[in-house]
């Protein structure tokens, strides 16, 4: 009997570009011997439905096809279990894809790495019941994804960049308070970020360094600058430089605990709540696929 292998995919990701892969991706499979069993949610409830009745079939690997919101959701079902995660790269950020060595322009590259099956085993992140691989953001680039989630115009990466603008002009330091593995903090900050992985946002390196099997989350503080300052550094995110600068600070933690008026936290670029939330590192959570 065929090995069967469940391809999840989100139609609209990358402005529908998750749609096409998904046809690249399944004749690939079935031409490679697998039994491949097709699934589309109309929203992301019924999406993450099918990704639980697979784990719950025993199905070997739930394969995906979208960015770093479709992992997220596929994420809250698969933590734990034996089903494996696949990706096939199809998002605009696609930061897990980076993480894993991925190929994210070539579909058939990605669906090589499924029909080899090479396995890796990776930590994750813990919010109260629900999961996340990259990293959470706590501090002014979440107010920016709040904020910007209150426009509707204009569409994809121009309406960031006004929220961007929008933010810097009345944004203040936030006070915190931040406990970590117990020892507590008080502190103004620009922002607090827990990752599980190095980066977030389509490559903004801000925890530079976090491994995903350390058993560990990495805690980075960006402490009070001004603004000309906050956009001078905003760039050094993507080669990971940041780490350079005076007012940044970074601490190891199995469990960490944020406290702060008026924010809204995001990870996997997906709402997750108001502070305060307590993180914490689930090792070894997660079955993956990699080259």
């Amino acid at each position: 009997m065929p090995e069967q292998i469940a391809l999840l995919t989100n139609p609209t990701s990358g402005k529908g570009k998750g749609a096409r892969v998904a046809g690249e991706v399944a004749p690939r499979l079935r031409h490679a011997g697998f039994s491949v069993r097709e699934l589309t949610g109309r929203d992301a409830d019924e999406a993450l439905d099918l990704a639980r009745g697979c784990v719950e079939d025993g199905v070997e690997t739930l394969a995906v096809v979208g960015g770093d919101g479709m992992v997220h959701l596929a994420v809250q079902a698969l933590a734990g279990s034996q089903t494996r995660l696949g990706l096939v790269p199809a998002g605009t950020g696609n930061d897990v894809a980076r993480y894993l060595d991925l190929p994210r322009k070539s579909a058939h590259a990605a669906t090589d790495v499924l029909i080899g099956g090479k396995e890796r085993t990776i930590d994750l992140a813990r919010v109260g019941t629900r999961y996340y691989v990259t990293v959470l953001a706590a501090g002014f680039d979440a107010k920016v994804n709040e904020r910007a989630n209150q426009m509707t115009w204009p569409r994809g990466q121009m309406r960031y960049n006004l929220a961007t603008i929008a933010e810097l002009r009345t944004f203040r330091p936030i006070p915190y308070v931040l406990e970590i593995d117990g020892d507590e903090q008080r502190f103004e900050a620009m922002m607090v970020a827990v990752g599980n992985g190095p980066s977030f946002g389509g490559g903004l390196r801000i925890t530079e360094g976090a491994l995903l099997d350390d058993g560990l989350l990495d805690v980075v503080v960006i402490r009070p600058m001004s603004k000309t300052s906050l956009v001078r550094t905003y760039p050094k995110l993507f080669k990971g430089t940041h780490v350079l600068h005076p007012e940044y600070r970074h601490y190891p933690a199995r469990t960490v605990t944020i406290a702060a008026p008026g924010v809204v936290a995001y990870a996997d670029g997906e709402r997750i709540g108001a502070l305060p939330l307590t993180v914490e590192v689930v090792p070894q959570a997660l079955r993956v696929l990699v080259p």
